[in-house]
């Protein structure tokens, strides 16, 4: 069937409700905008749905979430996990109280428990839900830091991790054969109450949450002494942040936590930003105009869904605000965690792990090498690091997990849960700040010294978009060129190793449509398509001996690699 077959069978089709079909009845004669929203169905890949919000079988929707909840219940069935419930959250994004209830009611009519929080959560809070609970799987309402216009749904396992394999292309492959919306099932939501198949969850978990996130501090004495005086600055960005980030913050005795009053309150509109991501300047344009006027110390921003964290830190010579990238910030947090924890306890842990992504700093391995602990790398996405430690506590040696961070802003300490966890970074980034005060230096101070221990890297990402129904294929057309023809040089850098993640055997991890091109002078660039925007995105590590240097080398790659991406 076509989409033009596919829009007209909507409209007359009696299962879709009227307002679905008065917003399709609006586009009537658009062609465009038919194809766009009817020539595929939204795509369940390996994090599950992200789209625009609207009627169609390519958009976020009551049906396309149904649907997609049937192919999961499917599958707890076939996996004999369906006495073990899910749980539910969602951020406050349009439509996601809604599309939680709907995937709820969905389980309860296959007979599967939800456990549905009563309000928006974080996504790390998820993680822990599921882990917490004992449920088989979780699904989380989020489309993170996008446009307003998304939503999504994110599928997690009972490791409390974003599916990996099997698990990934078994529900994909449920969901898939999903064909006819009409079968899917679903109650009411009161007779599912009734019958026990829909419970709300909130304080209970919240409270063991906290808990678990207050067994990481490590100087809760040099809180106490810097809480009257250091001064926090925060923006939720109109998400899920405001309470458990304030609340820990509280909790931990930091007394001068300012909140941006216009992005405090959660609004899927983020009418203060076009873009509610902490990876762009726009998101802290009014928490610096706050952090001047209070003076503050740290300028913290977490996205919608609260699982990364954005960070400015006041450099106390010229009283200028700067930017931490996520490679810095976890770099950082990761000497922290591992430095701190050597001098409190005397020892790290014998084959003590910190994890990261393959397209993460080189910095943090020059670390793990002066500490004597091991890196591990795994693919892009937390859902690996998250496997990974997965991995440790099987084999009975979780403890051997320090640290796990991503270069897009994503930080985990602690094995509570198994994905990125803006609220824990909150916390931590804060607790820096009070231990560097009380030894008379700072978080800016401490990160020049690292630099000069360790070496000026530098980690630069630029991004290639590909939008319209075109992209994908261009996409793909672009990495299949450079998989074919790999370039004998960048610019005037000779070329001397090449890993296509393609090749499992090579790499020793699962397929990944990525490339890794080692240069001779050390740098390294990574290329590989978003898997959530219609994006390619290039990643360059470059090492100097100022950061004047590691950036001209970058320019000097960045440019000569611009061609291929048009």
């Amino acid at each position: 069937m076509g989409y033009k077959e596919t829009y007209e069978a909507w409209l007359a089709n009696p299962y879709f409700d009227e307002a679905t079909k008065d917003e399709l009845k609006a586009i009537a004669g658009d062609d465009k905008e038919i194809k766009e929203r009817f020539y595929a169905d939204l795509e369940f890949g390996t994090a599950g749905l992200r789209g625009i919000i609207g009627a169609g079988t390519n958009r976020m929707n009551i049906y396309t979430v149904r649907k997609a909840t049937q192919g999961l219940a499917n599958y707890i069935i076939s996996q004999k996990g369906q006495e073990k419930g899910v749980a539910i959250a969602f951020d406050s994004r349009r439509m996601s109280p809604e599309f939680a209830d709907e995937a709820a009611c969905c389980l309860a009519a296959n007979g599967i428990k939800a456990y549905v929080f009563e309000s928006l959560r974080p996504t790390p809070e998820l993680s822990f839900a599921v882990r917490e609970l004992g449920c088989i799987s979780g699904i989380n309402i989020t489309a993170s830091h996008n446009p307003p216009e998304y939503n999504g749904y994110k599928v997690y396992w009972e490791d409390g991790a974003q599916i990996t394999p099997p698990h990934d292309t078994g529900i994909m492959d449920e969901v898939k054969a999903v064909t006819d919306y009409a079968t899917v099932k679903t109650m009411d939501k009161e007779a599912a109450i009734r019958a026990g198949l829909y419970q709300q969850i909130g304080q209970a978990v919240d409270d063991r949450y906290m808990e678990e996130l207050k067994k990481n501090v490590l100087h809760p004495n040099c809180i106490k002494k810097a809480s009257k005086d250091l001064r926090i600055v925060y923006t939720p960005l109109h998400g899920t942040g405001n309470i458990p980030v304030r609340r820990i913050l509280k909790e931990l005795g930091f007394e001068n936590v300012f909140v941006v009053p216009e992005q405090e309150l959660p609004d899927g509109e983020f009418p203060t930003v076009s873009y509610p991501n902490p990876e762009a300047a726009e998101a802290f344009e009014l928490a610096l105009k706050l952090a001047k006027e209070k003076d503050a110390d740290l300028v913290l921003a977490t996205d919608p869904d609260a699982d990364r964290l954005g960070v400015y830190v006041k450099d106390t010579k010229s009283g200028e605000y700067i930017c931490l990238t996520g490679n810095m910030s976890g770099s950082f947090l990761a000497e922290y965690e591992i430095g701190q924890k050597k001098a409190l306890e005397g020892s790290l842990p014998e084959d003590g792990e910190l994890i990261k992504t393959i397209v993460t700093t080189n910095l943090v391995d020059a670390m793990a090498k002066y500490y004597g602990i091991k890196v591990t790398e795994c693919l892009t996405g937390f859902k690996w690091i998250g496997d990974q430690i997965a991995s440790l506590e099987a084999a009975g040696e979780v403890d051997r997990f320090i640290f796990g961070f991503e270069e897009s802003y994503g930080y985990l300490a602690g094995p509570y849960v198994r994905d990125k966890d803006a609220v824990i970074s909150s916390m931590l980034i804060c607790e820096m700040a009070a231990y560097y005060r009380s030894i008379g230096s700072s978080i800016k101070e401490r990160l020049e010294e690292i630099y000069a221990e360790y070496g000026r890297y530098l980690n630069v990402v630029d991004s290639f978009e590909f939008p319209g129904l075109t992209g994908m294929d261009k996409m793909a057309g672009i990495m299949q060129e450079l998989r074919d023809n790999p370039p004998a040089a960048i610019g005037e850098r000779k070329v001397v190793s090449v890993t296509d993640y393609k090749n499992t055997e090579a790499t020793g991890l699962p397929s990944a449509n990525v490339l890794t091109y080692g240069l001779d002078n050390g740098a390294t660039v990574v290329v590989r398509p978003s898997g959530t925007e219609p994006k390619i995105k290039t990643y360059f590590t470059t090492l100097g001996k100022d950061l004047a240097e590691a950036q001209a080398i970058k320019d000097e790659l960045a440019a000569a690699l611009a061609p291929l991406f048009k």
